[in-house]
């Protein structure tokens, strides 16, 4: 909530700063950007760095109400009842007072922030339920984007510039050859790497990649999204068969949010596509972009899709309205697929996914854009699907797993999720569709792009660090204390 102020000779120097700069709506550039508004309407009284003036600071927690999102948004929009905070639904827009909300969030997000607040390897990594200690199996060039278990608890795993690695369980690595040529470039590469759950049986591999397409009509470089299955044979890909691949007028990829996570229930492929960075697409059933898309494990479509018989439909679509999914996951109790979608600046999404829903983007968000200025004020609306949780100020949420082991008992059930710019990992309590708990299990220790549970019982992580761009693979245990 923004906070009352003091008294009524600041209510006046609000009203008298409003007159003189001439606060109307419509005298507000559509691109005015949030650190703009912040100081414009809201610094003389709360300060220039939200700590408190003749108004008190945002940055504490503590407020008049109940401290929400829409608590906050309204007060803004209404002023309040009874103290000399004013109303700017007259002088700002529902998207300007939309991104302070966002804006007072990271602020109060970056308070918290210290030194002794980050995770350090040679400090006791203390939780809710255990104190942990972290062992790194292996490490790597690259990114480290996607890793998995195989059956005989060996490890594969994927770096983004164009490499899958297999990680015996006695430390061997072997980089398989023959796989897909990839398109590096900005968020492009080789991504996800799935086991199929009867791989004993069938041996079979699946891989997302960004696959060049050429050069567009203004000669740049464009790729899309290839979803493929194959073997490894003698440490070599095998058998490859292409199962997914966009349509030809559909390939306009020139970087961005490329989505590629998969998971496979029963005889069914989810996999996710990114909005690529034409987000108006998520909104439209005739392309792939901003979807999340269902084919059987051989690349077939299945007949009961949502938009299979709709003409001119993309036939794979199981969902749309979806930024950027870079976690998908199956619940192992329920059988439920969740997914964690990347917003822009804040929004960042847990979502439950449901057959032929729409999640929004762009018309529905609770974020911003990067570069302070609005997208939409809705966060909400009829027949748009809403996040179970949503991390305002994005986390940049990455890759999610539920815990399945036995070293971590109180943790049996509950999600994993992995966050690259705030570099944390979380563990999430689900209970009848609500997540109840987010504890931070790790912060600061590096990009966490994705997790998963070990044979084991262990908990691998993957951290990247883009200053030295190298990866590295940890394995997080209880400490045992003697």
């Amino acid at each position: 909530m923004m906070k009352p102020i003091a008294s009524k000779i600041a209510l006046n120097l609000i009203l008298l700063s409003a007159a003189t700069k001439s606060f109307a709506a419509n005298e507000f550039a559509a691109n005015e950007k949030v650190e703009q508004l912040f100081e414009q309407t809201c610094a003389a009284c709360h300060g220039q760095s939200l700590k408190g003036a003749m108004a008190s600071s945002l940055l504490d927690n503590q407020w008049t109400t109940d401290g929400s999102d829409s608590a906050l948004q309204r007060a803004i929009t209404e002023g309040l009842a009874g103290t000399s905070m004013p109303a700017f639904g007259k002088t700002l827009t529902p998207e300007q007072i939309r991104t302070l909300v966002v804006y007072i969030r990271e602020s109060a997000y970056r308070a918290t922030q210290t030194n002794d607040s980050l995770s350090k390897l040679d400090k006791p990594l203390t939780t809710k339920h255990y104190t942990l200690e972290l062992s790194e199996v292996t490490s790597n060039n690259g990114i480290i984007w996607a890793m998995d278990f195989l059956p005989d608890g060996s490890l594969l795993y994927t770096i983004r510039h164009g490499e899958l690695w297999h990680l015996s369980p006695t430390g061997e690595q072997t980089l398989i050859k023959g796989t897909p040529t990839v398109w590096h470039q900005r968020q492009g590469g080789l991504l996800d790497v799935y086991p199929d759950p009867d791989y004993a049986n069938t041996g079979w591999i699946y891989l997302s990649f960004s696959k060049p397409a050429g050069i567009n009509a203004k000669g740049e470089a464009i790729a899309f999204t290839s979803i493929v299955r194959g073997k490894i044979r003698g440490g070599n890909w095998v058998e490859q068969q292409t199962l997914f691949e966009a349509d030809a007028h559909n390939r306009k990829n020139q970087g961005w949010h490329f989505g590629s996570r998969i998971v496979i229930q029963g005889d069914f492929l989810y996999f996710t596509n990114g909005d690529e960075g034409h987000q108006n697409d998520a909104q439209l059933i005739t392309t792939q972009n901003g979807k999340i898309h269902r084919i059987f494990k051989d690349g077939t479509i299945p007949k009961d899709n949502p938009f299979y018989h709709q003409a001119n439909a993309q036939k794979t679509i199981w969902t749309y309205g979806n930024r950027n999914a870079q976690g998908l996951t199956i619940e192992p109790t329920t059988g439920n697929i969740w997914s964690t979608e990347h917003g822009p600046r804040g929004g960042d999404e847990l979502n439950l996914v449901k057959k032929g829903a729409n999640y929004g983007w762009p018309t529905v968000t609770f974020g911003m854009n990067y570069d302070g200025t609005p997208i939409t004020p809705n966060t909400e609306l009829p027949d748009m699907q809403s996040p179970i949780l949503h991390w305002t100020p994005s986390i940049a949420v990455a890759g999610i797993n539920f815990y399945t082991g036995d070293l971590f008992k109180a943790w049996q059930g509950d999600l994993l999720v992995g966050s690259l710019a705030k570099m944390q990992l979380h563990r999430l309590r689900i209970e009848n569709g609500k997540v109840i708990e987010d504890e931070v299990l790790l912060n600061g220790l590096g990009r966490i792009r994705d997790v998963v549970s070990a044979p084991n019982g262990e908990i691998y992580v993957t951290i990247n660090d883009g200053d030295t761009k190298t990866s590295k693979i940890y394995a997080i245990r209880p400490k045992i204390t003697p």
